[in-house]
């Protein structure tokens, strides 16, 4: 099945509404800097290969990695981009894991990048351009303008998380102060890390739901921001990650799944006209890693999780089809305090998507801050000792799930 893989640092850039002051090369090169500080013992020199990944639809800059070859190191070396939506990062992710796990020729330490300079585009009209390509399909295909309009009335990522939001009320008879709860943790947790970009430490239920409605029941001061920001993340194989950092993390699981040909999906029935929050994608990710982890009880043997969550309701779903809590439970998990920075199972001490949300980095940023709970080096780190942690990541075209399983130790088991 390849060899072990372990993660050895993580870096990340300051995110914000606007990173004028730099342009896309001057970002990921001060992501990348902040890797590689934390391995003092590791130049552009001992870089054997590079993933790359942001969304180019959304800036208008196409292929971007041939613009910051050099700001990366990657010159004459081997570089791949992916972009997979929302799960951009979770990919990069995956694919710097298999470029080591894969035992190709010289490649043994590979450095993973994700960003996002959404300030320098039109976010909407990417989206627009990604769905265009179905719409066209379709009309050939003698679908009345009607009937696609029907189709697409989920309305973009919001449309479909307020679907996912009713549906998930409904069936866990929850109240819009619930989903609120779940946003004051993230921004106060958020205030505690350095590069995250909605930053409240003072933020109360109350004033969260305080703001106009976006799209039932999803408040203005529920959803995430857009962001400009990178991050990079260090692989490379478990003999050499013995000598580049004190604790390295083992990269045990890895999974990406779609349960969805795409937004318009299966005889046009896609994401918005199928129960959204019931998320099979999720569910068997999690299955794949953990099985590939040799992990059984996810509850008890996962000490910390960051999820893919630009909405709070959202967070409260993938806790429960990622198995950490029954379905129906986590509102009362938040409430009780469980999932807090010093509760029995920490979830997004970062602030999460909900509060920092540059998409080409979101799904990366999930495992490379799981890594740095292990290693002891997150902003706010957790008081207890974490052993295993998950990274997830969630977009494609609102179909698609990543996830990384991590632990302080190698997992031989399904081998």
């Amino acid at each position: 099945m390849g060899r072990q893989v372990a993660i050895v640092s993580a870096g990340f850039t300051e995110h914000a509404s606007k990173r004028s002051d730099v342009n896309m090369p001057e970002l990921i090169s001060e992501a990348i800097e902040d890797c590689l500080k934390k391995v003092p013992s590791i130049s552009f020199e001992d870089i054997d290969a590079y993933v790359n990944g942001n969304m180019p639809a959304f800036e208008g800059a196409n292929i971007p990695e041939l613009w910051m070859t050099d700001w990366m190191g990657a010159r004459n070396k081997p570089l791949m981009r992916v972009t997979t939506g929302g799960t951009t990062g979770g990919t990069v992710a995956i694919a710097g894991y298999y470029s080591v796990a894969a035992g190709l020729p010289g490649i043994d330490t590979v450095l993973a990048i994700g960003f996002e300079q959404q300030s320098q585009g039109n976010t909407a009209t990417g989206l627009a351009s990604v769905a265009y390509g179905e719409i066209t399909v379709y009309n050939t295909l003698g679908i009345t303008y009607e009937r696609l309009t029907r189709i697409l009335s989920a309305g973009a990522a919001i449309g479909v998380a307020s679907y996912q939001a009713t549906n998930y009320m409904h069936k866990s008879k929850i109240t819009e102060e619930d989903l609120a709860r779940v946003v004051v943790q993230n921004r106060r947790n958020a205030a505690k890390t350095w590069w995250a970009h909605l930053k409240m430490p003072d933020l109360t239920i109350e004033q969260v739901l305080d703001t106009p409605y976006i799209s039932y029941p999803l408040r203005y001061g529920m959803v995430c921001p857009a962001s400009d920001g990178a991050c990079a993340v260090l692989f490379t194989t478990e003999e050499k990650a013995k000598n580049m950092c004190d604790i390295p993390v083992y990269v045990n699981g890895v999974s990406s799944i779609a349960h969805e040909t795409a937004v318009l999906g299966y005889n046009c029935s896609g994401s918005g006209q199928i129960d959204p929050s019931e998320q099979l994608g999720a569910m068997k990710s999690a299955e794949l890693a953990y099985g590939q982890a040799g992990i059984s009880f996810p509850r008890k043997e996962i000490d910390y999780a960051e999820v893919y969550s630009p909405f709070p309701n959202q967070e409260l779903m993938w806790v429960e089809k990622l198995g950490l809590f029954e379905e129906t439970t986590a509102p009362q998990m938040y409430e009780n305090g469980i999932t807090s920075l010093k509760g029995e199972l920490p979830i997004c001490c970062s602030g999460g998507v909900n509060s920092t949300n540059a998409i080409g980095a979101s799904a990366l940023e999930r495992p490379a801050e799981a890594a740095l709970q292990i290693m002891g080096k997150a902003s706010n780190q957790v008081p207890k000792t974490v052993h295993t942690a998950i990274g997830h990541g969630w977009g494609g075209s609102l179909n698609l799930c990543t996830m990384m399983v991590m632990s302080d130790e190698p997992q031989r088991k399904w081998r």
